[in-house]
């Protein structure tokens, strides 16, 4: 089976600053890809043009097979580092009007999508009361809305305490157990590695290593 994403030399420019280095990687279905590396690696650059969100100065991205990204775009699920969420609002009414974005796709229910993320869809609280580790199960929640195959995750475990960022990892695994294909940012390698099909360290925009987790466990 060909890769669900692959990158063809891509780099990425910022003036004279290269925030992606010729990078040549392809990632299979139902995997889960942990990025690792230093702020400024181009760990999020790397994220943003496979969602979609920024296009690369040379090299070719393929998603499904030869889609572009604009194609993808609708089973592409991207949860960035800011919450994207409306303080004043519920999560189930969050999750309400984000759902009306996608009036004309097969959607979960508001209600489905907190429970998938083990948030109980009746609360009142809202989300600008909610703890870190709800925040972030409510953006993961959002991004779940419309059924992605492929979730792009910057830095889902960021500010959690040691509860919530175990329960966020439970809900990475039991996705990827469902056939779709992660690819998430942390700097907190000891917290994702048990999830982790590959480890993908990249440094100053290039890949440093790519490591698959079954062999070293082997």
């Amino acid at each position: 089976m060909p890769p669900l994403v692959e990158l063809h030399d891509v780099s990425k420019l910022y003036g004279s600053f290269a925030a992606l280095r010729k990078i040549s990687l392809g990632f299979e279905q139902g995997r889960c890809y942990v990025l690792l590396g230093e702020n400024g690696a181009g760990k999020s650059t790397l994220l943003r043009i496979v969602a979609g969100l920024i296009k690369p100065t040379h090299g070719r991205l393929a998603l499904f097979g030869d889609l572009s990204p604009e194609e993808a775009r609708s089973r592409i699920g991207y949860m960035s580092h800011a919450p994207m969420l409306y303080d004043e609002f519920s999560g189930v009414e969050n999750l309400r009007y984000f759902a009306d974005l996608y009036r004309e796709r097969p959607c979960l229910t508001p209600e489905d999508a907190l429970r998938a993320v083990g948030l109980d869809p009746t609360l009142k609280r809202t989300v600008g009361h909610y703890s870190q580790g709800m925040r972030q199960r409510t953006s993961l929640a959002r991004v779940l809305l419309p059924q992605p195959d492929l979730l792009l995750l910057d830095e889902p475990f960021s500010n959690m305490d040691a509860n919530s960022a175990r329960q966020m990892l439970d809900l990475v695994a039991k996705l990827r157990e469902e056939g779709k294909t992660v690819l998430l940012t942390t700097h907190q390698r000891e917290l994702a590695e048990p999830v982790a099909d590959y480890l993908l360290t990249l440094r100053a925009g290039s890949v440093a290593s790519l490591i698959d987790t079954k062999v070293v466990a082997s």
